[in-house]
Formats: C-alpha cells, sequence, structure tokens
C-alpha cells in the first residue's frame, strides 16, 4: 500500500438498493473510475467507514477483530482487503490521484463540453429531444404571473420525467423572450471546498452548440481568485446546467444567444462561517461582477436548484415519509424568503435547521438573491419526488421572477 493511514476517496456517493433478494451498497463515482453499478455488501461498506485517514493499519486490524468478535484476524487479511479497495479505485491512494489527475487533464485540454446526459436522461438525437421537450412543455398550461421584464427564473434540475410539471411551469413561463444571455446557475454536486467553477468551453446538446459569454467568464474568474476552482472539471459530468440550456435551446431556437456556465459548491463546507456576511465578505468581487451582467437588457439568470434530500439515500436514519412534513415547511420558508428577495431571512432559515434537509440548491438560490435586478419572485410550483426503493425523497420548485416597472422581453 501507498499509504500508512488509508482513507476512503471523498468523492464517492453510497447508496442503500435491492439485488437479488439481498441489500446492497450502491458505489457511484463521478470520475467514472470504480466500476459503474458496482454493489459492495453492507458488512464491506461498514468496514470501508473506518477508513478515514486516522487509522493505521494495525488500528484497522484491532477495530475489525474488536468488531468480529475476537475472531483473528491477521495483517496480512486486512492488507489484502486494502488491496482489493485500492485496485477498484476506492481508496484515496496514489493509484486513484494519478488516474484522477489525467482524467482533469484531458477534460481541461478541450474546448467543448460535450452533454453528458444525452442518452440517458434526455434522447441524444435532436428531433426525438424536440418532440421530448415539446411533451414536458404540454404538461402544463402557461402560468399565470405579473406582466413585466423577467429577470430570472428557477428550474429544477432533477430528472425530466420526474418534474416534467414543473419543468413545463418554468419554462412556458419565459416562452417568447429574446434573450441574447443566459446566466446559468447550477449546483457543482461534485465540488469540494470551492465556492464556484466557471468554464470558458461552449456546450454542446444535440440542439447545437452554444457559446460562452468569455469576458464575462474571464472577469469572474479574475475577480473570484481562491473562491473558484482552479480547473472546471465539475463541469463535465454535471447536469443542472445542462437541463436548463437545452429547454432554453427549444425556446430560443429562432435567435442566438451566449451563456455565462457557473456551478456553485456546497458553502456550509467552503465558508469558515456559515452566514450571509462571511458569504457576502469572501465572494463580493464576483457577485458584484455578475450583478452588473445581470442588469444588462437581454440578459436572464437562471437557477437549476433543487430543494431537500431527505430519507436514508441522503445520510437520514428514517424513511422520507416520517421527515417530509417538516422538510416540506423548511423548504416553502425559504421559498417565500426567495420570493420576497429576503436574502437574510433565507439564510436564516438554513442556519436555523444547519441545512439537515440536505437543500443542495442553496448554494445557487443564494447567488440568485445576491445578482437580481430589481424584481419581485413568483412561486409557479412545488413538489415531491417519492423513490419508494430508497425510502427518500427530493423535493423541488419553479418560480418566476418579473420587474413590473419594465415591459416584457
Amino acid at each position: 500500500m501507498d499509504t500508512e493511514r488509508p482513507k476512503i476517496r471523498e468523492d464517492l456517493e453510497f447508496f442503500p438498493a435491492q439485488s437479488a433478494g439481498r441489500m446492497v451498497i450502491v458505489v457511484h463515482d463521478r470520475l467514472g473510475l470504480v466500476e459503474k453499478g458496482k454493489g459492495i455488501s453492507p458488512e464491506l461498506y461498514q468496514a470501508m467507514t473506518m477508513l478515514d485517514g486516522t487509522r493505521s493499519i494495525r488500528d484497522l486490524q484491532i477495530e475489525l477483530i474488536r468488531r468480529q468478535g475476537g475472531r483473528l484476524i491477521s495483517i496480512e487479511e486486512v492488507e489484502a482487503l486494502l488491496a482489493k479497495l485500492n485496485l477498484s479505485y476506492l481508496l484515496d491512494s496514489q493509484r486513484y490521484r494519478g488516474a484522477k489527475k489525467e482524467i482533469v487533464s484531458n477534460f481541461s485540454a478541450q474546448k467543448i463540453r460535450y452533454c453528458s446526459h444525452a442518452g440517458l436522461s434526455y434522447p441524444k438525437q435532436e428531433k426525438e429531444l424536440t418532440r421530448r421537450l415539446e411533451t414536458v412543455l404540454a404538461t402544463q398550461q402557461v402560468p399565470s404571473f405579473p406582466h413585466g421584464k423577467i429577470t430570472a427564473l428557477v428550474a429544477p434540475h432533477i430528472d425530466l420525467e420526474a418534474g416534467k410539471r414543473l419543468y413545463s411551469s418554468a419554462y412556458r413561463a419565459v416562452e417568447g423572450v429574446a434573450a441574447k444571455r443566459l446566466i446559468i446557475l447550477g449546483v457543482g454536486h461534485s465540488m469540494g471546498e470551492q465556492m464556484f467553477s466557471l468554464t470558458k468551453k461552449a456546450f454542446e446538446t444535440p440542439l447545437g452548440r452554444v457559446q460562452t459569454d468569455q469576458e464575462i467568464v474571464r472577469e469572474l474568474m479574475k475577480a473570484g481568485g481562491g473562491i473558484v476552482s482552479t480547473d472546471d472539471f465539475a463541469h463535465r459530468d454535471e447536469h443542472s446546467i445542462e437541463f436548463q440550456l437545452i429547454f432554453m435551446q427549444h425556446i430560443l431556437r429562432e435567435g442566438s444567444f451566449t451563456i455565462v456556465p457557473i456551478l456553485c459548491g456546497f458553502l456550509r463546507g467552503c465558508l469558515p462561517d456559515y452566514s450571509r456576511e462571511t458569504y457576502q465578505s469572501e465572494a463580493r468581487n464576483l457577485l458584484g461582477i455578475l450583478a452588473d451582467a445581470a442588469r444588462d437588457e437581454g440578459t436572464i439568470l437562471i437557477a437549476g436548484a433543487d430543494l431537500s434530500h431527505v430519507g436514508p439515500k441522503f445520510g437520514h436514519d428514517m424513511a422520507a415519509s416520517f421527515i417530509i412534513d417538516q422538510s416540506e415547511r423548511h423548504d416553502r420558508q425559504l421559498l417565500d424568503f426567495l420570493c420576497a428577495r429576503n436574502a437574510d431571512g433565507f439564510w436564516s432559515e438554513s442556519r436555523r435547521l444547519e441545512d439537515k434537509y440536505n437543500v443542495c440548491g442553496f448554494a445557487a438560490l443564494a447567488c440568485l438573491l445576491e445578482t437580481l435586478p430589481p424584481s419581485q419572485g413568483h412561486l409557479l410550483g412545488y413538489e415531491i419526488f417519492r423513490e419508494d426503493s430508497t425510502r427518500s425523497a427530493v423535493s423541488f420548485a419553479a418560480a418566476i421572477f418579473t420587474n413590473t416597472a419594465g415591459s416584457r422581453m
């Protein structure tokens, strides 16, 4: 082994699932190094939870013997287990870091960010995708909201089928706009300690290629400094921007536009103090440039943001059915503050519960609140998707922001 204190990778996700009538833990690796769909036993998963980088191999041996009720486990058995985990790219080791470095380098060298979910979450052929989007948009009638210049949109980033009614409400609300630039705030699900990830790459989907606004992206990178990721790898497999883009490509198919794609990291892990004041202090320069850009004629802000994630799949020790009433109250309070543009209340509500319900879109919505032009929010809908197989649930919403003093774009 290349480490005396082995550590499991922090960028892996583990989900309970049923396979052939027994419980397994499915490993999800966004890098694609771990075999897709790889399942491990609950017993192995419990052993892996000890690999936090603080225990030596001897410490692990003693703890495993204790957990096995005193059954003798040799150092060689522990080393063999670690070697197997390392071979499968489950350990944070030289083998893993070398493979990751090569993957990140290859992506960084590309000039185009190709769609990652075509053929998985939506059709990869243009005509089929167009039909799919038309079907989704036809799910709901055009929502009613005060007329005026549309400044921003909040839409889900959940699976298109699961969220079709609110995708329909959100994107039917912007039918007929003449936007020239979209600032798209997504969620960096794979991001670590950075607050933002930016990219200069053009985005390509089955509906065509869209250029980024290079000038604004460069300004944001410079202003952000250390709070911006040094590479754009978080964009490679992220769907929260991609899903918004295909809808806007469909709606704006008669005109050309550029995008400013921004992934927002999880603020509880980024900020020394989880507060609006610290967020504003850390990101002041970047947020200022973004706010100036959002005021430009022909620019619309879009946040692809889901809300609470509850149940065993997301780290809770009970089924979503026992939590969902409380998480919905939390969501609706956040949405009230969001639509009223009450950023202090928005942050206070999240701080009050210490993000107990895993609101994954909080950072994107917090960024939206700091950069919105003068406007008023209007909630278009709120829903909860229940995943019975994992006893878990995800909530999401759609909202539109308008400036009633101006004309609709």
